[in-house]
């Protein structure tokens, strides 16, 4: 059954209406419920805290691939609990070098479903284990030029080879099992400041910057391979897999389809003016030639992508820190339109194949907004929500037209364990119609596609604990329960028990 749902923007979640999955309902219900009490008893606890124990708001704990900056409020004070590695880093050098292993290893249980296709999530039980592994790398040749490298490994599997859900459990998956194994270059970017200003602010070192100062006013230009993620629409709560969670669409928002290969990253140049409360950043990237490719079209001007955000760096609560991001972006590549294809397939009388075109160049655009809220010293709560013009093939992250993400992320200084850190968010997503349609009437897209569709939203609550075990040796179970899988109320619902292991070095 295909919903009247369609392509406009929303933050509601469809009534179920079926009999048969009233079970699945309320099940959803209590869910909901249980997040709601979570997310109230948090609010109520932020403003109890500080009367009680008398501290100044600080700002909480970053991305760990993301640039910490005193004119950019973090969820950490870099004092107080900076992520500990396994062996120290000089403050002092113009060189880095360091590095990071993640494994996750998750499960589910056998779950209902009606049928299943050649994009389905299996319903039988599953177990899969994929690792990242990467060396960081960079020389700074002056105060105000450096070059960044990383090399990295990415290997293990992915439960259903990362097919059937458009939120998937594991960021860390590589989407196509074929390619090679061997390692690769990540990231390899020139990093140029400009000093706008005289007075200059304390920069944490990190991969991404190797500065121990900026000018508090400057514009910051990279140019080379990296992630976009590395840059736009970062939030200190829910964007680090290593640390944080590890569903798709809860570390990044699912609507925005940003430029990127198999693997994660494009080739491209970015732009960040920074000023005292906030910043403005563009970038230019490349796409693939085909959904999920891993071979980037090298021709800019037939396949690209634009980025664009402002960031706001104020509370939405008076005289608590907090970050407002506004989102934009659009994209220029070799897609398909869904409704053109339906029709095709019909006029035919077989099933439609969103890669059944030639070679032509079409245009996919969204928007995104993402807030992050001190709520105290020790606990943040973040909320995403992003759209996009769903006709539009999904072409490079996922397959998401409409998504809304809320939680909470709290450190552990707050129950003395400075290293430790917790969770847990709600996430939903949708398609428009044209998308349902296309779905519904068996057609496949790069990750979903179970034959036939009865459309419901895909709704996923996500929780972790990740503990501190010693110097850089971390170890974090969670758990992720997905409705609607794929978006078909007739699969699911979907239990993901998941543990990780990472090593910061």
């Amino acid at each position: 059954m295909v919903s009247e749902y369609a392509c406009a923007p929303t933050t509601g979640v469809r009534q179920k209406i079926l009999i048969p999955l009233k079970r699945q309902v309320q099940l959803a219900k209590v869910g909901m419920r249980c997040l709601s009490l979570v997310l109230g008893a948090a609010v109520a606890v932020g403003a109890a805290l500080p009367v009680l124990a008398q501290q100044p708001d600080a700002p909480s704990s970053t991305r760990a691939n993301a640039t910490p900056q005193p004119d950019r409020p973090t969820l950490a004070d870099p004092l107080d609990d900076a992520t500990e590695a396994m062996f120290p880093h000089s403050p002092d050098t113009r060189f880095w070098l360091s590095g990071q292993a993640n494994f996750i290893f998750q499960t589910h249980p056998p779950f209902h479903a009606l049928y299943s296709g050649t994009h389905s999530l299996s319903p039988n039980y599953e177990k899969a284990t994929s690792r990242v592994m990467t060396l960081y790398t960079g020389v700074r040749f002056n105060n105000s030029t450096e070059f960044l490298v990383d090399i990295e490994e990415a290997g293990g599997a992915a439960l259903t080879q990362g097919f059937g859900l458009a939120g998937n459990t594991d960021l860390d998956i590589v989407r196509n099992p074929l390619l090679s194994k061997a390692p690769y270059l990540g990231r390899g970017m020139i990093h140029k400041v400009i000093a706008l200003s005289k007075d200059k602010v304390e920069n944490e070192r990190s991969f991404l910057s190797l500065f121990n100062q900026l000018p508090r006013r400057r514009l910051e230009l990279r140019f080379g391979k990296f992630s976009l993620p590395d840059f736009f629409d970062v939030n200190s709560s829910g964007s680090d897999t290593h640390f944080q969670f590890i569903n798709w669409t809860t570390d990044n928002n699912g609507a925005w389809d940003y430029a990127a290969d198999t693997r994660g990253y494009t080739v491209g140049v970015t732009a960040d003016y920074e000023d005292r409360n906030w910043g403005l950043r563009f970038a230019e990237a490349l796409l693939p030639k085909v959904a999920n490719g891993i071979d980037l079209v090298w021709k800019p001007w037939q396949a690209h992508a634009e980025n664009f955000e402002y960031e706001l760096r104020h509370g939405v609560i008076p005289r608590k820190s907090g970050v407002i991001r506004l989102l934009a972006y659009t994209n220029y590549a070799n897609m398909g339109i869904y409704r053109d294809q339906i029709a095709l397939a019909k006029e035919h009388h077989v099933t439609p194949d969103i890669t059944n075109h030639p070679w032509h160049i079409t245009r996919k655009y969204g928007f995104g907004i993402n807030i992050e809220q001190n709520l105290t010293r020790n606990l943040t709560a973040f909320m995403r929500f992003g759209w996009d013009n769903g006709k539009t093939e999904s072409f490079a992250y996922t397959e998401v037209d409409q998504t809304f993400a809320g939680g909470v992320g709290a450190r552990g200084a707050w129950w003395r364990r400075k290293q430790d850190r917790a969770g847990i968010a709600f996430v939903s997503n949708g398609i428009c119609k044209d998308h349902q349609i296309y779905l519904a009437d068996g057609g496949l897209g790069f990750l979903l596609g179970d034959g036939k569709l009865n459309y419901g939203r895909e709704n996923i609550v996500e929780s972790y604990y990740t503990v501190h075990v010693w110097r850089g040796i971390y170890l974090a179970p969670g758990l992720q329960h997905i409705e609607n899988p794929g978006y078909n109320r007739d699969r699911g619902p979907v239990l993901v028990p998941s543990f990780r292991a990472h090593i910061e070095f």
